[in-house]
């Protein structure tokens, strides 16, 4: 059936829900017609949103149309059945505006988090590596080698004798002396 709709009030009630439960796309038209006005003031009013009663109105009508086959117009109107809709439409509304807040919530706490943190540690550990550097050029040379090799090689003391060709007491004193002076220079004045 094509052509111009008819006046919403011009078809009845009875007639255009079997239409509708039909799959007549010109029902569609008309319950839009006769009944968006209404899903689309109960989503604002709820919502106190335009574009989210726009968002619902616009998902009630494509509910009904998917699902019309489920409605059935010997259990009651059509645009009580689009209420219920409405109604279900609404809800799911307002429980994703609380997902959303939630989120949005947790979110900026984790930022607001990692800002107070990353200014603290990160600050302070680049300070600190600075500062390993700088005690470090203090150290001579075979110091610094086999504390390196330990620290950031992460190897044994056997490991560094055998490498170096050192003797392991040798390697174990260069160790010892070099973090005691590390220590010395690294500990606040107080």
């Amino acid at each position: 059936m094509t052509g111009p709709l008819p006046a919403p009030e011009e078809t009845d009630d009875t007639e255009l829900a079997r239409r509708f439960h039909a799959g007549d796309e010109q029902a569609i038209a008309l319950a839009y017609r006769r009944w968006g006005s209404l899903v689309h003031t109960l989503a604002r009013r709820s919502l106190n949103d335009e574009r989210d009663a726009e968002d619902v109105t616009q998902q009630v009508f494509l509910a009904a149309w998917r699902g019309r086959e489920r409605y059935r117009p010997e259990r009651g109107a059509l645009g009580g059945w689009l209420v219920g809709i409405t109604r279900h439409a609404i809800a799911d509304a307002h429980a994703a505006r609380a997902r959303r807040a939630d989120v949005e919530s947790m979110s900026a706490a984790q930022q607001e988090e990692a800002v107070r943190y990353w200014g603290v540690d990160e600050s302070q550990a680049a300070v600190d590596r600075v500062l390993v550097l700088q005690k470090l050029q203090r150290l001579t040379p075979v110091q610094r080698r086999v504390l390196g090799m330990a620290v950031y090689g992460d190897m044994t003391q056997a490991q560094i004798a055998e490498l170096t060709g050192l003797p392991l007491g040798t390697v174990k004193s260069h160790i010892r002396l070099a973090l005691h002076s590390l220590r010395r220079v690294m500990e606040p004045a107080v």
